[in-house]
């Protein structure tokens, strides 16, 4: 088994709903599109000339949100040491949905290759999603 990890610095974006206009075209909000252009760079950038994962993979996603400045004291010291967890979106799926998409063809062939995900979200002083991909190698 091998992890490919990332990090991804920012606040967490999750995918958005494809917009469709009167004359019926349906795109891709640019908000989406250019976190999952940035997301896959990160990826090409630590992991140049890598193979994508063939076989299954096993993906965990860790989502870092920015301490409210408006908590108190107390609860901000609750929220680093992750005893309460954020509650605002982007809902998991999201999240999970943009950053599979977007390492879709570079860290694995095709999304189907996903057997298993973990996601979590949590609160920390900079904003970040943490992702590590499990696959295995193919040693040829």
């Amino acid at each position: 088994m091998v992890c490919r990890s990332i990090i991804i610095p920012g606040k967490p974006l999750g995918k958005q709903r494809p917009r469709v206009l009167k004359t019926g075209i349906a795109y891709t909000p640019k908000e989406t599109v250019h976190y999952e252009t940035f997301v896959k760079m990160l990826y090409l950038e630590k992991y140049a000339g890598e193979k994508p994962f063939e076989g299954p993979v096993s993906m965990l996603i860790s989502a870092f949100y920015q301490i409210p400045k408006s908590a108190s004291k107390r609860r901000r010291e609750a929220m680093a040491r992750h005893h309460i967890p954020p509650t605002t979106k982007p809902d998991l799926d999201n999240i999970a949905k943009i950053i599979m998409d977007a390492l879709a063809g570079v860290a694995y062939e095709d999304d189907k290759q996903i057997t298993s995900c973990s996601i979590n979200k949590l609160y920390s002083d900079e904003p970040k999603v943490i992702v590590n991909v499990i696959g295995e190698v193919d040693p040829a």
